[in-house]
């Protein structure tokens, strides 16, 4: 059976696992690429932690990469990021690990692996047409269109998060622009709305539980804020009219508060033409949909020689 390892490069850690034909993650370990301020440059990190898994398992024959940032899949480069990462811009990923392993390397965006592996074994499998959506700091993405993960021409096509939804006197971006739909969906965009009300509700977590109990504080300001995703999400599913939306991030475990009137929300907002047979739910795969989606991504790229 193949093996290959899945590396899921974030701006804190990397997560890196053995991957098989079948999708299934063994030998997983995690390690920091933030442990000295980013003195040590990530790829860095990354490619210490690639030696010494490889090592471990020499039967690897290849290696698939979901990394933070516009990602170049043609060429494994780094070419954009929204945020603060030192250095991250301009990195050559597929190259720094081609030359450490010698092994086939792709590289492709977090948003579009974890929509990658979703589609291969976790809630997307089956469908051919989907939206992946995931919420946290900021709002990633990825589209499944035909069967077939949409790239655009250099593979940064799925930065939904900065489609502006507010572009008159929005608030201001990390990308530099305005009105940006992470800004106000985004799980870091709650909980600027809800510290400022209340300095306990300092994590979506915090304010989930609130609203569980029943505070009606916390319970407008989740109401609202699932306003804006499915405002969002409406003009999605009318541009790329999808069978599936799939909701990622660890907020995503919150059905009943999140999930059903998410659903609920889009379905009724939609043309309805575009809602008949639309279904949105979780994500199934968490934190392994980075490093299965990127191996999934691979594979699509250098399909497994037949047996003999």
């Amino acid at each position: 059976m193949q093996q290959y390892l899945g590396v899921d490069i974030g701006g804190s850690a990397v997560k890196l696992g053995v991957v098989d034909e079948t999708g299934r993650v063994t030998g997983f370990t995690q390690k920091s690429v933030a442990q000295d301020g980013y003195q040590t440059p990530i790829i860095e990190s990354v490619r210490r932690a690639v030696r010494l898994l490889w090592a471990a398992h020499p039967e690897i024959c290849g290696i698939g990469v979901s990394a933070t940032g516009q990602i170049d899949s043609a060429t494994g480069r780094v070419c954009g990021t929204c945020g603060n990462l030192p250095g991250w811009c301009g990195t050559d990923i597929q190259a720094t690990l081609r030359a450490e392993t010698h092994l086939p390397v792709s590289v492709a965006n977090d948003g579009n692996c974890m929509c990658m592996g979703e589609a291969w074994v976790g809630a997307a499998k089956g469908y051919k047409n989907v939206i992946c959506l995931t919420l946290g700091t900021g709002i990633g993405g990825g589209i499944l269109s035909g069967g077939r993960l949409l790239g655009g021409a250099h593979g940064l096509a799925g930065e939904i998060g900065h489609m502006p939804t507010h572009a008159i006197d929005g608030v201001a971006c990390t990308c530099g622009a305005r009105g940006c739909w992470e800004q106000y969906a985004s799980v870091s965009a709650l909980v600027r709305q809800a510290s400022a009300q209340n300095p306990k509700w300092n994590s979506g977590k915090s304010v989930f539980d609130a609203a569980e109990a029943g505070d009606p504080g916390a319970q407008a300001l989740l109401s609202g804020w699932i306003a804006e995703i499915a405002a969002g999400l409406c003009g999605l599913v009318h541009l790329l009219n999808p069978e599936l939306v799939l909701i990622g991030g660890g907020v995503s475990v919150q059905q009943k508060l999140l999930i059903d009137p998410l659903a609920a929300q889009v379905k009724a907002s939609v043309m309805p033409a575009f809602g008949q047979g639309l279904a949105l739910r979780a994500a199934k795969l968490r934190n392994q949909a980075g490093m299965v989606g990127a191996v999934a991504f691979l594979r699509q790229q250098r399909p497994a020689p037949p047996r003999i």
